[in-house]
């Protein structure tokens, strides 16, 4: 309550009374003394009431600033974040804290999946988010966050934003490789890295633009019961839930890669190396792969990176990063998904 507001209800409520109590004291000279104290009383109440409103600040949320990650992070041991998330799921009862409206999950996946496949495997319950990224043999791709309310048919539309995008990185890529200038070392490095950005690029448009085996986890709510059952279906892998999680927002997920299977490590990307000097041999260095032609498994797992999906609102592209065997920086975003509901 506002002091204002306080003190017009104490004049309302205690002077019409204070005024009649003063004016039969003042009747009687023998009770001068009881009205003076009365009248120190009286302001002595106001002031105390005036100064406690003043210093009473209203309560902020507390949450603000506060991140709850779920997932893994690197050097966690993968068997034994799956252990933990079988456990938690068993002791989850309907009593959970956010257990009536349903409880938030990270499910992740045996196996990359194309979007079709993933109805069959979520089954009816409410979706926010898919992760997804292209297993490209021995190369680092980046991890896309997909809002999706509607499966498969978010996700399909998700993926032609992100098409889109990665079109766009690639013809940056091979506009910036051109506009190098020079044959020293560092100026066929520079043009080297930028090659193999634009063929990463390339790649991961292509893929998506086919809606690809590329959908490794999500983020769903229900009740216990349901997610217990999830976790039992042949695609998935782990089922971790979180009733910590309230706000979507201010929640980071880290799920692992189907291909992690030991400890979460940093990425080995073994792209192409760059073009030969005259002083070395002209064929290619044993080991290095050849140019992608298709997707496939993965053989070296990707950093677990979400970033975020650009809204459909918006018409320009990201920028493509600076020049790098990767293709995509490594940042964590966490962002608020639409409100999930029943696909």
């Amino acid at each position: 309550m506002r002091a204002g507001n306080l003190l017009r209800q104490l004049d309302q409520r205690l002077l019409p009374q204070l005024t009649r109590a003063a004016a039969r004291l003042g009747d009687r000279p023998s009770r001068s003394g009881v009205l003076t104290w009365a009248a120190a009383l009286s302001a002595a109440a106001v002031l105390g009431t005036a100064l406690w409103a003043a210093d009473e600040t209203p309560l902020g949320d507390r949450t603000v600033g506060e991140v709850t990650r779920v997932g893994v992070s690197d050097g966690d041991s993968v068997p034994g974040y799956l252990r933990s998330a079988a456990a938690d799921l068993a002791a989850l009862t309907q009593s959970a804290p956010a257990a009536e409206d349903g409880t938030y999950a990270l499910v992740t996946l045996v196996a990359y999946l194309p979007p079709q496949r993933l109805a069959t495997v979520l089954g009816d319950v409410g979706v926010s988010t898919v992760f997804g990224r292209v297993p490209l043999p021995g190369r680092q791709t980046e991890i896309v966050r997909i809002p999706a309310m509607r499966v498969p048919d978010d996700v399909v539309a998700g993926m032609g934003q992100v098409a889109a995008r990665k079109e766009t990185e690639a013809a940056d890529y091979r506009a910036r490789a051109a506009a190098v200038d020079g044959d020293g070392d560092g100026e066929r490095e520079l043009r080297a890295r930028y090659a193999s950005g634009a063929e990463v690029a390339t790649a991961e448009a292509a893929a998506y633009r086919s809606g690809c085996s590329c959908v490794y986890a999500a983020v769903v709510r229900a009740a216990p019961g349901v997610l217990r059952g999830m976790a039992a279906r042949p695609d998935v892998r782990a089922v971790d839930p979180a009733p910590e999680v309230y706000r979507l927002d201010r929640t980071v997920f880290t799920p692992p890669l189907p291909e992690q299977d030991d400890v979460v490590r940093p990425p080995v990307d073994t792209g192409p190396s760059p073009e030969p000097t005259p002083a070395q041999p002209s064929e290619p260095t044993p080991g290095t792969p050849e140019p992608v032609a298709s997707v496939g498994e993965s053989s070296e797992p990707a950093p677990v990176v979400t970033i975020p999906l650009p809204t459909p609102s918006s018409a320009e592209p990201t920028e493509p990063p600076p020049p790098s065997i990767t293709t995509s920086p490594d940042v964590t975003t966490a962002v608020e998904p639409p409100t999930p509901t029943s696909s």
